[in-house]
């Protein structure tokens, strides 16, 4: 069985958009597959008892926006707000992530579905748009995107954030090896370390 590296995400996040553009080296460096874990951010912060707090605290909003784009330039990969990121669905994007995990493709789905909304500049709030990233990314966009409706993909997002919650995780990125969790793009060192001391 191959080494597995369990990443739980929202789209929200850009710390997790940074990290996913990390995966092409950090499954080269531990033979591991990452694993997709999509769940509902702040629904599982209110379960936990965490807050938003770069939303709360104006101070921290501004650090945490200088801070992100001190990753991107480190990483070497763009970084750009998508115009439509005040009105996306997320939960539409979560649901999405199931499907595409489904099929066997949540990496191709989490990865074009980031850099659209962090290094893109197409208004994916808007459906067609999303569907065209999906399908520049090989998919049937709107194909996937109606299934994404189907009230299952809605209740097994729920479930899965619980299922996070549960597990301890309490906010995006968080990663699991075995029963090791590492929160946070700047911890990809400690995840490489403990996969590749996986048996």
């Amino acid at each position: 069985m191959a080494r597995q590296i369990e990443f739980y995400f929202d789209f929200p996040s850009p710390y997790s958009y940074l990290a996913t553009t990390q995966f092409p080296a950090l499954m080269s460096a531990t033979g591991a597959e990452i694993v997709y874990r999509p769940f509902r951010i702040l629904e599982l912060m209110k379960m936990v008892g965490n807050r938003p707090t770069t939303i709360e605290c104006k101070n921290k909003g501004k650090y945490a926006g200088a801070d992100i784009g001190r990753w991107a330039a480190r990483y070497n990969v763009p970084f750009q707000r998508n115009p439509g990121l005040r009105s996306m669905d997320f939960a539409q994007l979560g649901r999405g992530a199931l499907v595409a995990i489904e099929a066997g493709r949540g990496g191709d789905y989490v990865g074009a579905v980031y850099r659209a909304l962090w290094a893109g500049d197409a208004d994916i709030a808007d459906r067609p748009a999303l569907a065209a990233v999906l399908d520049r990314a090989g998919f049937d966009g709107e194909a996937l995107l109606k299934q994404a409706d189907a009230p299952d993909y809605a209740s097994r997002l729920d479930r899965a954030t619980e299922a996070a919650a549960e597990r301890g995780v309490f906010g995006s990125p968080t990663f699991f090896v075995g029963d090791q969790m590492f929160f946070g793009n700047d911890r990809l060192d400690f995840v490489t370390d403990a996969a590749k001391a996986a048996a």
